[in-house]
């Protein structure tokens, strides 16, 4: 089943908050005939976006192609965190690959936080303040805590407030958790609304971008001077170099190699009716949060303040038949106020993970590039591929092959048989959630 069609109409936002509430922008052509550019990049979602942004900016003739719309994806569907540093703690990271490394990953998570404040800001996207990191036992208030002083010691990020039980709740004032931290240099806006401001940005900066396009093959160049073909449903597109940022939909027909590494998985949020003064039984400043589960909570406010809430995964195709009761169930257990709150909304996202929680950054055809499996901290991170994989294409490939030198290995199965050993492994960890571990 193509994951493309299996839970959207296609061509439509899905019929979450987001999509109700986002800047309005007439479609992009869809491909149509011969087109020609140095550069086809594949997926409208943050990756592929920022790619045809920075590449344009080079004075690169881009092309985008998406099969839905600007913003489809995980992209527009996300909690709308910007978190600090890699999907790995700096403590993990130097267990694996060394201090002086895990000092440039954590600068270049540094960097992409601030290229989404530049961007969003350029388009118009509010950014707000302050992430925090809701702990459900001591020991992992203990760990978040030292880890926030490790930070501060030997990496020079100060923005960290650690939080005792009272302080964490008063400012969350959930029974749920007994302490955490509050990161000052993260933050949260509306992801919809940033792809769109992308798109916006890339366009005027000279990129093309088509929309209802989703691609068949790719007929990869076999000699010199022969060009790629990138094949849509009415459509092509000749180039030099083809930039892949499918994230969750990367088929094996685009790239077997990625697939095997890849593994999309789906995750759910609602969306509640405007809470008024209840607000403040929910969050009493304007952050977001998300807990150490593994299989993660998190939350915020919207504007109209509406509870914003993430919870649940799935690692079949389909979305299941009733995401409110499904994302329902945690959210009244970290606020049993809430039971019976009226949700407005509920909508499931298709992203990415890898078998070490790192991206994969990868060159699967002379010439080709990916960046995908940012396993839920791609805000930042897929906006800095973007832009890293544009350098690697000028030339500048220096940071693009600081993240490929972690490239994680392959699911046990490889793209044909991962599901069944990902289902066991996630039936795992969602055991070890219920039981409190």
């Amino acid at each position: 089943m193509n994951l493309l069609y299996a839970n959207d109409r296609k061509g439509e936002y899905p019929p979450s908050l987001y999509a109700a509430t986002r800047t309005m922008q007439a479609p992009f052509a869809a491909v149509r005939g011969k087109n020609i550019a140095q550069v086809c990049v594949i997926g409208g979602g943050y990756t592929g976006l920022s790619a045809a942004l920075h590449l344009a900016r080079l004075g690169i003739s881009t092309r985008l192609v998406e099969a839905h719309r600007v913003g489809f994806g995980a992209s527009g569907r996300n909690g709308g965190q910007i978190g600090s540093g890699q999907r790995l703690d700096v403590d993990q990271l130097e267990d694996l690959a060394g201090k002086q490394a895990a000092q440039r990953l954590w600068n270049m998570a540094e960097e992409a936080k601030a290229l989404v404040a530049e961007l969003a800001g350029l388009a118009a996207v509010p950014v707000h303040p302050g992430v925090a990191h809701a702990c459900r036992t001591e020991a992992e208030v203990a760990h978040s805590h030292k880890l926030a002083e490790k930070l501060d010691r030997d990496y020079g990020y100060k923005k960290i407030r650690t939080l005792d039980r009272d302080a964490f709740r008063a400012l969350v004032p959930s029974d749920a958790y007994v302490g955490g931290d509050l990161d000052l240099g993260a933050g949260h806006l509306h992801p919809l609304n940033f792809a769109i401001g992308l798109a916006q940005l890339a366009t005027e900066a000279g990129a093309h971008i088509h929309e209802n396009s989703a691609v068949h093959h790719i007929r990869h160049a076999r000699r010199p001077g022969e060009k790629t073909i990138v094949q849509t449903d009415h459509g092509f597109i000749e180039c030099d170099h083809v930039i892949l940022g499918c994230n969750g939909y990367m088929g094996q027909h685009l790239s077997a190699e990625v697939a095997a590494r890849v593994m999309p998985i789906n995750n759910y949020i609602v969306a509640t009716a405007p809470l008024g003064d209840r607000a403040d039984e929910v969050l009493r400043q304007n952050i977001a949060v998300h807990d150490t589960k593994f299989v993660v909570n998190y939350w915020r406010l919207s504007p109209d303040k509406r509870l914003i809430f993430g919870g649940g995964e799935t690692v079949t195709y389909r979305f299941p038949a009733d995401i409110a009761a499904k994302v329902r169930k945690p959210m009244q257990e970290i606020y049993p106020g809430l039971r019976g709150v009226d949700i407005d909304y509920a909508w499931g996202g298709t992203l990415a993970i890898t078998f070490n929680r790192m991206p994969l950054f990868a060159r699967p055809a002379p010439d080709t590039i990916s960046a995908s499996g940012f396993s839920g901290h791609g805000v930042a991170l897929a906006t800095l591929a973007g832009k890293l994989m544009a350098q690697a294409v000028a030339g500048n490939a220096a940071g693009f092959d600081a993240m490929a030198a972690l490239a994680p290995r392959r699911f046990p199965g490889g793209g044909m048989l991962r599901w069944p050993y990902l289902v066991a492994g996630m039936s795992w960890y969602s055991l070890r959630d219920r039981l409190g571990f």
